[in-house]
């Protein structure tokens, strides 16, 4: 009966401690498994594709190639690809500057676009991955910096 009760009790703290770890209660430190990474790409690229085709489409357009002389391209787009976190930036505060596109001048004003920094990484991570873009992703650690124009 000893015996019984000891092995039940020793059970009894393996069940815990599994339950315990996968919690969350370890204090060791989470790995992210590539799974877990493409799970929440996947979560954001989806936020991001709808908040461009809320946002960005009519100027953009739906294959992401713009409109020549007027709006510029997001594929292929060398302007895009050189400064993550000014693309970042520019959604959040829009642009009124002239940029150059792959070779191309371009003046017209881009409004804002998005409220917060998690809208405006999620719609840039889905432009750098669309329309046979590969342009990796930005995270909001990247972005920390980069500050909301309280005129907007």
């Amino acid at each position: 009966m000893k015996i019984t009760k000891l092995l039940l009790f020793g059970a009894m703290i393996a069940g815990s401690a599994i339950v315990m770890q996968a919690c969350g209660g370890s204090s060791e430190p989470k790995k992210e498994t590539k799974t877990e990474v493409v799970k929440a790409s996947t979560s954001s690229f989806a936020e991001g594709e709808k908040i461009y085709l809320a946002k960005c489409i009519v100027c953009h357009q739906a294959n992401g190639e713009g409109i020549p002389g007027a709006f510029p391209p997001l594929k292929n787009s060398d302007y895009l690809f050189a400064d993550k976190v000014r693309a970042v930036a520019q959604a959040l505060n829009g642009s009124n500057r002239e940029i150059v596109v792959n070779g191309v001048k371009y003046n017209a004003p881009m409004p804002q676009q998005v409220g917060t920094k998690e809208e405006a990484v999620a719609v840039v991570n889905y432009v750098l991955n669309t329309w046979g873009n590969n342009g990796g992703t930005i995270t909001l650690e990247e972005v920390k910096d980069v500050v909301i124009d309280p005129r907007i």
